[in-house]
C-alpha cells in the first residue's frame, strides 16, 4: 500500500525538474530547487515510496525508429464478461505496438494508441487482434500530425 504524501513547494520543484529531465544529476536538481543534495535525495526517495514517482524511463523518437504511423483504434464489443476482458487484456499486453489503452464510458468501449511502421503493419496488428478476441466494431483513425505529446503532468500548486 502506498502512503499518502502532502507536497510542498520543494517537492513540486523536484517533480518539475525530474519531469523535465530525469537523467540530470542530483547536484543539478538540488541547485534548481535551492536545496542541498542530501535533503533532495531523501525527498526523491519519499516520493518514490509514496508512489508519486512510478519509474524512470527514456523517451524514444518513434519516427527515427521507423514507426511512422500512429493509429487511434476505437473498439466496441458486445462482450463484457470477465473471461473476455482477461483475454483482451492479455492480447493488449502482448503487443508492443499498443502504447496506450483506455476503457471508456459512452458508445465506444476502448480506445488504443497504436504505433506501427505503416498501414500494412497496422493491418497485421488488427488481424492478429481480431483473431484472438471477438469485437463488435473496430474503427482506426490515422493521426496525420502529432500536435502535442507530453508525459509531463501538471503538478497542483505549481
Amino acid at each position: 500500500m502506498r502512503m499518502a504524501l502532502s507536497l510542498d513547494e520543494t517537492d513540486r520543484k523536484i517533480l518539475e525538474a525530474l519531469q523535465e529531465d530525469a537523467s540530470q544529476s542530483l547536484d543539478e536538481i538540488a541547485r534548481k530547487v535551492g536545496a542541498s543534495k542530501t535533503p533532495v535525495w531523501n525527498r526523491i526517495r519519499k516520493l518514490r515510496a509514496a508512489g508519486i514517482i512510478l519509474k524512470d524511463t527514456v523517451l524514444l523518437d518513434p519516427e527515427k525508429l521507423g514507426l511512422e504511423a500512429c493509429f487511434f483504434v476505437l473498439i466496441r464489443t458486445s462482450e463484457h464478461d470477465a473471461t473476455w476482458q482477461a483475454a483482451f487484456l492479455r492480447a493488449l499486453l502482448a503487443r508492443p505496438e499498443v502504447q496506450e489503452a483506455h476503457r471508456l464510458a459512452g458508445d465506444i468501449d476502448y480506445i488504443l494508441k497504436v504505433r506501427v511502421k505503416n498501414a500494412r503493419a497496422y493491418d497485421a496488428f488488427y488481424q492478429a487482434l481480431i483473431a484472438e478476441v471477438k469485437v463488435f466494431n473496430v474503427t482506426a483513425l490515422l493521426s496525420m500530425e502529432e500536435i502535442k505529446s507530453t508525459t509531463r503532468l501538471p503538478i497542483p500548486g505549481v
